[in-house]
């Protein structure tokens, strides 16, 4: 299974994308995770549809110092990635 977030509110310079791939580890779910410049965030989650949807939960709270105003999810499909990692601003 294959999800795409974005996520709004205070969700920069707030440890989101290191507790995202984190949290993704523990999972051993796979994708990434960039900022945008607008100020929000961007993830891909792929693997087992448990943990995928555990991730997008997680999302709509994120780490202790966030906070999440607004997530979008968008249902795509897997690309068969392997491991997760940070990636470049958008």
């Amino acid at each position: 299974m294959r999800r795409r977030v974005v996520v709004s509110g205070r969700v920069q310079g707030v440890g989101f994308r290191q507790a995202a791939l984190a949290a993704a580890a523990r999972r051993h779910v796979a994708g990434w995770v960039r900022n945008h410049r607008d100020g929000r965030v961007e993830a891909v989650f792929e693997g087992p549809p448990g943990d995928v949807v555990a991730l997008v939960e997680w999302c709509r709270r994120g780490p202790p110092l966030a906070k999440v105003t607004g997530l979008e999810v968008f249902e795509e499909s897997p690309e068969l990635l392997i491991g997760f990692r940070i990636a470049s601003t958008a």
